[in-house]
């Protein structure tokens, strides 16, 4: 059988070495980046190589993709052969597409071949994807099982299943989907399960999948130690005012903002983009490819502001996000800590304020009671109150109630944004733009163009 591999060349030395990783993969970490192995590819790397089941439990952001992708590589490369080998389930569309991006990143000097599968999209399209054989297939549990049921995914050679994300999979109902697969699967594989926490539903799955897993244990309630988190304790009306002053700190370069439901991020970005920010949302309503575009272009700095649903608290990795703003507090404390880890990844630093009112106490003792800590307030002075963004119209041509401008929004604004607007917070710019790439950021952020009049920094903290 033909080798999966490109013919190495001279050998890389890093940190990973000691794992006697194909030079293929070495040269590939070291144009990443990638110096040294973070403690959850240490701790795992080793037992995956050895084909061990594993047992992960570790926050996002802490290099749990690589853990698990760089020995499963390691063993396509000494191993070749035709797919599909390594089914790797994740919860969510995006998250599905970046552990996708991550394999081909580290695969780039080899043949090995991946694709991603999950809904919203064509169905023929990934028909015709299975069909070409890929080693690795990575998707979300519902279309993966319908395509298992159509016998358009073949699972007879299959010898390595990873579920990550677990408990969001739990917790968005993917469990009796993932039951389903599992039962479709070889019962000689190789199972690596990943997770933030272990509620009772996770430790079931994990004890019917697992045997004798090796397992590392670095979940932690705690924030990255990268993360400053702050809590505002304001008014509802004034949400909207304090967020502005946020954005505007002059340490706010980029911001994932977080609502509570999916119409009020869509409102919520439609409403700052009229403010001359570069805004986008990503909620559950948009089409796959809106979705997409919302995200490429947040990653590439098309945006500057991405305004979501928990649909990104899990799981994204977007480098170089400076704060994470929750207007509207989170469910749980476990999505906290999650949401919030969306900056302060890599070890970079980020900050994450959260906006609490009156009626949000419940949810501060139940917080702080988890972390074990309490969590530092900052004091916000000279608010005005605003209307909700429920009762804010749509149209950005309008004026705004209490805003202090008058008139049309011509001029300079719209002279200096070129394109439609129409499909920026649902994600469906046409890409008209003059500004792209990281270098649009410095001055761009405000439609205005040139040098942005910034506010002092958010206040401090009343500790």
């Amino acid at each position: 059988m033909p080798s999966a591999i490109a013919q190495p060349t001279a050998p890389i030395e890093s940190g990973f070495s000691s794992f006697e990783l194909d030079s293929t993969l070495l040269r590939a970490l070291a144009d990443a980046g990638f110096d040294s192995p973070r403690p959850i590819q240490a701790e795992t790397i080793p037992a995956c190589l050895q084909g061990r089941d594993v047992l992960g439990l570790a926050q996002t952001g802490t290099g749990k993709t690589a853990a698990f992708a760089l020995p499963i590589l390691q063993r396509l490369i000494e191993e070749p052969g035709k797919g599909p080998l390594v089914l790797v389930l994740a919860p969510t569309r995006e998250l599905a597409v970046q552990i996708d991006a991550e394999f081909r990143m580290l695969a780039r000097e080899t043949r090995i071949k991946t694709t991603t599968i999950f809904g919203g999209v064509s169905q023929q399209s990934q028909v015709e994807a299975l069909r070409r054989r890929p080693e690795i297939v990575i998707g979300c549990p519902g279309r993966i099982l319908d395509l298992i049921q159509r016998r358009a995914l073949a699972t007879a050679d299959i010898d390595t299943l990873v579920l990550d994300e677990a408990d969001h999979m739990f917790d968005m109902g993917f469990l009796p989907d993932v039951t389903r697969i599992l039962d479709s699967l070889p019962r000689d594989r190789q199972n690596l399960l990943f997770s933030a926490t272990m509620p009772k539903a996770i430790r079931s799955l994990a004890d019917r999948v697992l045997h004798n897993p090796h397992v590392v244990e670095l979940a932690n309630a705690q924030p990255a130690e990268t993360i400053e988190h702050f809590l505002y304790e304001i008014g509802e009306s004034q949400k909207r005012s304090l967020l502005e002053r946020v954005l505007d700190a002059e340490d706010c370069k980029t911001a994932i903002v977080f609502t509570r439901t999916k119409h009020r991020a869509k409102r919520m970005a439609l409403q700052l983009e009229a403010k001359g920010l570069r805004a986008v949302a990503l909620q559950g309503n948009m089409s796959q490819a809106q979705r997409d575009r919302a995200m490429q272009g947040f990653r590439k700095g098309t945006f500057d502001v991405l305004v979501a649903t928990d649909i990104a608290a899990r799981g994204l990795d977007v480098a170089g996000v400076d704060y994470v703003i929750n207007f509207d507090p989170p469910s749980t404390p476990d999505t906290y800590t999650h949401r919030i880890g969306r900056t302060g990844r890599s070890e970079a630093k980020g900050k994450a304020v959260t906006f609490v009112t009156g009626e949000d106490r419940l949810w501060v003792r139940d917080t702080e009671r988890v972390l074990g800590a309490k969590i530092p307030r900052l004091v916000a002075t000279g608010l005005v109150d605003a209307p909700s963004i429920e009762r804010l119209s749509g149209d950005r041509a309008q004026e705004r109630s209490g805003g202090g401008r008058g008139g049309s929004r011509s001029g300079s604004r719209s002279a200096s944004r070129p394109g439609s607007r129409s499909g920026a917070a649902s994600g469906s710019r046409s890409g008209g733009r003059s500004e792209s790439g990281s270098g649009a950021r410095s001055g761009a952020r405000r439609g205005s163009g040139g040098g942005r009049s910034r506010s002092s920094n958010a206040p401090q903290a009343s500790r």
